[in-house]
């Protein structure tokens, strides 16, 4: 588990839990702590504990090859995707172990194909999870924690990858996360991406939980105007999202518990912002289609002087 902070230390908890032998990596004083104290996960009031070897990316690579797991799940921020693929490159590159994605946007996957190749990328979203580390080697969770998984790009007439994935969809759901599979990845992580973008970078902007901004009278405006822009900035990846998706997805977030965003937790603690994965994949595609997106311009403006 590349990145065991709330959503990969969630995840790598429940599996270990079931069984299943882990390797984490983390870096700072959370990797420190989990070196000597463990991983602790406090899920809705579960308290998860498990001792886990952790190491940093050069420790990992000093200690093991690739091949030595049967699958690599990258957790981390997607800030953090290009540089650490960059670091791990040589490593990876002739192995053959599959490289399961769980992180925001839609921009994570190629960058890992351009190192090991489309054939052993595997597309994945967290699903309704709210996770941050709260201190370190401790992790608090909330939600369903579903995963959806799935052969990246797309999945072809028989792709060798159909078995792996049934396999980790069983293995997944019986540690007690709810998986499935999709034959259509890139529609899910745009699916996501409606969601992540309605609500990460106001939340961050405004300081304010998911529930409070979709139940808020002009907040919630800016919230179904931004998810709307994502819809029609999908047609430039030719996944052509619709209004029905984008119903479903505001309906969903606006039912949600009300969470503290991801973005809204790494602005209060000074860290760097998952915004050009969210914000800047919508206008980039929509710069490109030639359409504007006034919402999440102004915001993703307003966040960005915020910052400086």
């Amino acid at each position: 588990m590349m990145g065991a902070g709330g959503i990969g230390g969630y995840y790598a908890a429940r599996l270990a839990q079931a069984g299943h032998e882990l390797v984490l990596t983390a870096r700072g004083d959370h990797l420190k702590a989990l070196k000597t104290g463990g991983l602790t996960v406090d899920y809705e009031g579960e308290i998860l504990h498990q001792a886990l070897p952790a190491f940093s990316h050069t420790e990992l690579m000093q200690k093991h090859e690739p091949d030595d797991f049967d699958l690599i799940v990258i957790a981390l921020k997607s800030t953090a995707t290009a540089p650490v693929m960059d670091e791990i490159s040589d490593w990876l590159e002739n192995a053959s172990v599959p490289i399961l994605s769980l992180q925001n946007g839609v921009d994570n996957e190629p960058v890992i194909a351009g190192v090991v190749g489309e054939d052993r990328v595997l597309g994945g979203l967290a699903v309704r999870i709210g996770g941050h580390i709260t201190e370190p080697g401790h992790v608090f969770a909330e939600g369903v924690a579903q995963v959806v998984m799935g052969a990246w790009p797309r999945q072809r007439p028989d792709d060798p990858r159909v078995s792996l994935l049934r396999r980790l969809e069983a293995l997944f759901n019986a540690a007690g996360i709810p998986t499935t599979v999709s034959e259509n990845i890139r529609y899910e992580l745009w699916r996501k991406l409606v969601i992540n973008n309605g609500v990460n970078p106001l939340s961050a902007l405004t300081g304010l939980d998911t529930r409070s901004l979709t139940h808020h009278p002009e907040f919630r405006k800016i919230v179904h105007g931004m998810m709307a822009e994502t819809v029609a900035a999908s047609e430039a990846d030719d996944v052509n999202l619709g209004p029905e998706d984008l119903a479903e997805m505001f309906d969903l977030i606006s039912n949600f518990n009300a969470i503290k965003t991801s973005m809204l937790v790494d602005k209060e603690k000074g860290r760097p912002l998952e915004l050009d994965s969210i914000a800047g994949a919508v206008l980039r595609r929509c710069e490109t289609l030639g359409i504007e997106a006034p919402y999440t311009g102004t915001v993703n403006a307003l966040l960005t002087h915020s910052q400086n």
